[in-house]
């Protein structure tokens, strides 16, 4: 395997490749131009897929070499059989899907192991732009507008949390990142995490 130099790569996708088993076989959904595929490739050795919904990241992922094809993981999930993957990867894309439930339960059929990663909408920075300004957070992790942004359902760590608890998953590994992308480097209950955390990544396999 390739040794990269990660200084530059996005800390939940850090996290991703830690959690993600050398030599496995990878789904990454809402993969984009291919950048964590390209990732865990170089780095964990995996047979990675993946697909997106927009056709010029697609095109841009093919040109890298990468295994990559146009799709939607509100539609398209259904057509993969069951344990078809040893990782269902689904990366800042949650909350931007139309059924993120129906989505997470999909990805618990596909993949032996599910890796999540998702802005933490109960950040206090948000909850004070809230309560002080009256408007829609705008951060580093949701830099949109409320009338231009992609993510359709925001959540917090905790409403994660008990969507994993209904749709029967278990939590395996889970960190919290703060403002840079580095890992919160202590262990604490879901509600502290849920104030500091600015994002989340939550390894899953169904119980």
């Amino acid at each position: 395997m390739t040794k990269l130099d990660l200084s530059n790569v996005r800390g939940d996708h850090r996290i991703l490749c830690d959690f993600v088993a050398p030599g496995s076989r990878v789904l990454d959904i809402g993969c984009g131009t291919g950048n964590l595929l390209e990732l865990l490739i170089n780095t964990r050795g995996v047979d990675g897929r993946g697909f997106d919904t927009s056709q010029k990241g697609v095109n841009e992922a093919v040109a890298r070499g990468l295994s990559v094809v146009q799709g939607d993981a509100d539609n398209d999930l259904a057509a993969y059989p069951d344990d078809a993957f040893d990782y269902a990867i689904l990366s800042h894309t949650l909350q931007a899907t139309m059924d993120p439930k129906q989505v997470l339960e999909q990805l618990l059929r596909i993949g032996k192991k599910v890796v999540v990663s998702f802005p933490n909408f109960g950040h206090w920075r948000n909850r004070m732009q809230l309560l002080f300004k009256g408007r829609m957070p705008v951060t580093d992790y949701l830099p949109y507008q409320w009338y231009d942004t992609p993510n359709i359902h925001f959540c917090t760590i905790r409403d994660f949390v008990a969507l994993s608890e209904e749709v029967h998953a278990k939590v395996i590994k889970a960190e919290a990142l703060d403002a840079r992308g580095k890992r919160i480097g202590f262990n604490a209950p879901w509600w502290v995490w849920n104030l500091i955390g600015d994002q989340a990544v939550f390894l899953l396999e169904r119980k």
